[in-house]
């Protein structure tokens, strides 16, 4: 058997068709939600990213022992376990935390691991020279936001933006070995997080005669913009989840192409939501943990039951993945 986890990072439960958006155009979900088991009853265990991520190795509450962290040595890792018992585990990534201080030991566990840069002020470029920065709103004001205007300047078309990279990667490890057994493929992006960086063909989709400071980024903070600084907010968003529907339709179109339906398992999932004005807050490191942040989208196709097209309601969390998957 083998398995495929696509994850995504601030995915919004509420903005995707399977959970009744009528605006947002993600027509792959709505087609993911046809080819596998939709849980309505999905939500975090601890938060933000790298706590998430604890949560997915471990299968235990990050939050009962410390914050933002690295695994410890004592952790036991699903990606490792999996390894050391004869499953190859790749990791293809553009999710920058995972190569810092703070985020680090986790990508070492798995048997092989590939990455993206670029994303959020990953320190990638490096020019002395300031970038020219439009007049903007939100945005964090410091050196992280100065070096994602140099990053843009490297991406600019969407071939070259570090989601489609990663997901190329993930197609090419599928190619290479989709007639062997007994593997474990993590395609993580770090989109739709913010900045709701995209192409101009995505936001083309959501017409917007918005006209004020350029903002894709908000500080987590009090939503005190203006109802059309909010809503063209919420359309950048939009915009990105859309290129992530796109991406996650390039998986299901290789699900297809190579039979992978058969004998191997998907799941698709994110670690928390995000805050886009609802409770006039931005962001997600607000508490309570509203339903925007915590209440989370989870699809699962598993060939043993080919089960497909329903509805969960079993209350299920972040640390139920790894048993899942072991």
């Amino acid at each position: 058997m083998r398995a495929i986890m696509v994850m995504f990072d601030s995915l919004n439960r509420h903005m995707l068709p399977p959970y009744g958006c009528d605006w947002v155009k993600a027509s792959n979900f709505e087609r993911l939600a046809g080819k596998s088991i939709v849980f309505d009853n999905s939500y975090v265990g601890s938060m933000p990213c790298m706590p998430a991520r604890r949560e997915l190795h471990t299968g235990r509450y990050n939050f009962l022992h410390r914050s933002w962290s690295p695994l410890e040595p004592f952790d036991d890792s699903m990606p490792e376990i999996l390894k050391d018992n004869g499953i190859l585990t790749h990791l293809v990534t553009d999710h920058y935390h995972y190569f810092e201080d703070g985020g680090a030991t986790y990508h070492t566990r798995y048997s092989s691991w590939e990455s993206a840069r670029g994303q959020e002020g990953d320190p990638w470029k490096g020019e002395v020279r300031d970038p020219e920065i439009p007049e903007y709103l939100g945005g964090r004001k410091s050196v992280l936001w100065r070096q994602d205007w140099v990053n843009r300047k490297y991406m600019q078309t969407e071939e070259l933006q570090p989601q489609t990279l990663t997901f190329n990667m993930g197609l090419d490890f599928i190619r290479t070995n989709r007639n062997e057994d007994n593997w474990f493929l993590q395609i993580e992006a770090f989109d739709p997080h913010e900045p709701f960086f995209t192409d101009e063909k995505y936001k083309k989709l959501y017409p917007d005669d918005y006209s004020g400071p350029h903002f894709d980024w908000p500080n987590y903070k009090v939503a005190d913009e203006t109802p059309e600084q909010k809503q063209h907010l919420r359309y950048e968003y939009a915009a990105l989840v859309s290129m992530c529907d796109r991406n996650l339709g390039r998986v299901l179109d290789a699900m297809d192409e190579y039979d992978l339906w058969s004998d191997t398992m998907l799941i698709v999932n994110t670690d928390h939501g995000f805050l886009l004005g609802e409770h006039n807050w931005w962001a997600k490191c607000v508490q309570p943990f509203y339903n925007e942040i915590a209440h989370i989208p989870l699809f699962i196709w598993d060939p043993r039951t080919g089960e497909m097209g329903e509805r969960r309601r079993s209350l299920v969390q972040t640390i139920d993945i790894a048993p899942t998957l072991l």
